[in-house]
């Protein structure tokens, strides 16, 4: 008899750490759902050519629509969503290395006043070129 009551305290334990262990994940799940702020920075190439400078930003699968891009005296902001791809019922994720979601990058630029001349997405990356004022 000794040996099954060491099995049910192992199960009762084993039990009360899988419920704690959820509850801790249901804490951390609506902390993130709460969180509104940007989740990921986007990689950005900054590059000077006489009186222009051009950035190129990843930003793979996200449409113009989904970018925002704001220039003031701190430098240039990039930010927008990313969208999560559509689940199908019985999908499981096996690998998730994209980042999804909110983005916001703050590059900070070379001194001067700049204005922005052009702003284009192709091949999943954003060119904007800008020129000193």
């Amino acid at each position: 008899m000794r040996s099954r009551e060491g099995v049910f305290v192992a199960w009762t334990e084993a039990l009360e750490l899988l419920q704690g262990a959820e509850r801790l994940q249901h804490r951390f799940v609506s902390l993130r759902a709460q969180w509104t702020g940007p989740c990921w920075e986007p990689a950005v190439d900054l590059y000077e050519e006489a009186d222009e400078l051009r950035l190129l930003v990843a930003l793979p699968g996200v449409s113009q629509c989904q970018i925002e891009v704001v220039l003031d005296e701190a430098g240039l902001l990039v930010r927008g969503e990313r969208p999560r791809p559509c689940a199908s019922p019985g999908m499981a994720i096996r690998r998730l290395e994209i980042p999804y979601g909110r983005f916001e990058r703050r590059v900070p630029l070379p001194p001067g006043r700049y204005r922005l001349v052009q702003q284009s997405l192709a091949d999943g990356c954003l060119l904007l070129v800008l020129r000193h004022r």
